[in-house]
């Protein structure tokens, strides 16, 4: 195997012992994959924080009450996914977990959440693992920047933004020779960060787009 192509199993911690460390005696003597782990580190540290859900006040105290109520089932983590899918699944679970309380979902409910965001972990992090994963990062027209991790072998890529300015809404498109495509709405905080979204279905040629109502505030070429 190539050992260029291990960075973003690397960056992830999701090499096994023997992998790892002969990745890291590359790395030692390779500028270009030290800048891509710290790169791709980097923006799993914001993937994390876009899906962080600040707890209301009271929710300890309900949680507390509500898990000497129930029994617990701890969400099996696949091995070898890294601190990615810890961060992502992780947040996005204390996030279910926490409008479970509040709104007193049925367990059924909580568990199908739960198991939706470990998946959505799943597919983020198979993409900045993938061998021939490449970051891009763009400015945002009016303000913010945006954040992308593509594999071409997956045809998928990894959407994130920070510092968006309120608008009607915004949605992300593929366009390209093989056609438009919405690849969905992009969910964005009170804060202007952007929720990480795989956009699926990447063609030769398409470029990235993102629509603030009918204006394209986003242009990237893939």
């Amino acid at each position: 195997m190539n050992d260029h192509t291990l960075a973003g199993a690397y960056a992830m911690d999701a090499l096994d012992p023997l992998d790892a460390r002969r990745f890291e005696r590359h790395l030692a003597s390779c500028d270009a994959c030290a800048q891509e782990v710290a790169e791709l580190r980097e923006t799993a540290a914001r993937l994390g924080v876009a899906t962080a859900v600040p707890p209301p006040p009271s929710m300890k105290e309900s949680v507390l009450a509500q898990a000497a109520r129930t029994s617990q089932h701890v969400p099996p983590i696949p091995a070898r996914r890294g601190r990615l899918v810890v961060v992502i699944a992780g947040a996005a679970a204390a996030a279910v977990i926490a409008v479970a309380v509040v709104f007193g979902l049925s367990s059924s409910d909580a568990n199908q959440r739960l198991n939706d965001a470990q998946q959505r972990g799943d597919a983020i992090a198979a993409v900045l693992t993938a061998s021939d994963a490449t970051l891009m990062t763009g400015t945002v027209s009016g303000g913010g920047d945006a954040t992308v991790v593509m594999s071409h072998h997956m045809d998928e890529l990894v959407f994130t933004a920070a510092g968006l300015p309120a608008a009607a809404g915004y949605e992300l498109w593929l366009v390209g020779p093989a056609g438009n495509r919405e690849a969905g709405p992009v969910s964005v905080s009170g804060h202007g960060m952007a929720a990480p979204m795989v956009a699926s279905g990447l063609r030769p040629g398409d470029r990235l787009m993102l629509m603030a109502g009918h204006t394209a505030v986003l242009d990237m070429r893939l």
